[in-house]
């Protein structure tokens, strides 16, 4: 079973982490919080999952790094810490030492589980294969003597069976220190939505009406005027006086008639647009938000 470096597994990872890199977190102990060392890389396996931190005991002994199981932690990265549970120095020092010329290989990591296996380093008896998470209320250098009386078996492991899923509470998340509680809220999401609230159609029709117009006209008459000269009984010279039978006067006559037509005209222009009236529309609506009630019960809590 290979183990890879972190960075040699994915030279991008940290975009995974958003800025969140487990490098160079401090190691603390859980009861003491005493600071143990800093955690220098981390090996995963061929399907990238977490399985030891490499931890530098640069605070314990001089230059030793040893590996963590990732079931054995607890990071907080509020905090910029990383909680080895059950980690003493004496464990530490029991552990063997990690070399970076040399391959992880089954037997040295058999050599690793078996120091985090031994029962003195565990605060209960428990059988290996359950899938219940690691107790830490009490620490592991603070555990109460074993009962010899009850015997247990020691799983035996093979190199070609192994599975790091056979031992949870070395590599599986202890969800005890991993809970999380989520608080919610509401807010008011404003959107606009447009509906149509009529229709308005502009037209024309037409309208008939009589109109008058007075037009002036002139009509030709004859007037005969009959008088009698002031030579009316003159006798005339002899051969003056030209009688004609038949002769006639001709007098045209002329009248004027009203002509009346019609004709359209251009009496004025409609333009019909729209315009937008803008408006401000409040609104109010109840809204909940969800707040942290924590029972303490005289316990000293610190909160981040």
């Amino acid at each position: 079973m290979v183990l890879y470096k972190l960075a040699d597994f994915d030279p991008n990872y940290q975009d995974s982490f958003q800025g969140n890199d487990i490098k160079g977190l401090g190691v603390y102990t859980e009861r003491s919080d005493e600071k143990i060392g800093t955690v220098n890389d981390v090996l995963v396996d061929d399907e990238g999952h977490f399985r030891y931190l490499l931890v530098d005991l640069g605070f314990w002994i001089f230059g030793k790094k040893v590996l963590l199981p990732v079931g054995r932690s607890r990071i907080d990265y509020g905090a910029g810490r990383v909680y080895a549970i059950g980690m003493t120095r004496e464990q530490a020092e029991d552990l063997p030492e990690f070399n970076d010329r040399l391959a992880a290989d089954y037997d040295y990591e058999e050599q690793v589980r078996g120091v985090y296996r031994n029962p003195r380093y565990t605060n209960r008896t428990e059988s290996l294969e359950a899938s219940a998470p690691l107790e830490t209320s009490t620490p592991l250098e603070a555990s109460a003597p074993l009962d010899t009386s009850y015997k247990t078996t020691t799983p035996s492991y093979s190199r070609d069976t192994y599975k790091y899923e056979q031992e949870p509470s070395l590599f599986g998340l202890n969800e005890q220190d991993h809970q999380t509680l989520r608080l919610y809220e509401e807010r008011l999401i404003a959107n606009k939505r447009r509906q149509k609230t009529g229709e308005v159609a502009v037209g024309k029709h037409i309208e008939t009406e009589t109109a008058r117009v007075a037009v002036p006209v002139e009509r030709e008459r004859v007037v005969i005027e009959r008088i009698t000269p002031t030579d009316a009984g003159t006798t005339v010279a002899p051969g003056t006086a030209n009688f004609r039978e038949g002769e006639v006067a001709r007098v045209e006559l002329h009248e004027e008639t009203a002509d009346v037509r019609k004709e359209a005209f251009v009496r004025e222009e409609v333009r019909v647009q729209k315009v937008v009236e803008h408006d401000t529309v409040e609104a109010q609506e109840k809204i909940r938000r969800e707040e942290l009630d924590v029972n303490t019960a005289g316990l000293p809590i610190e909160e981040r």
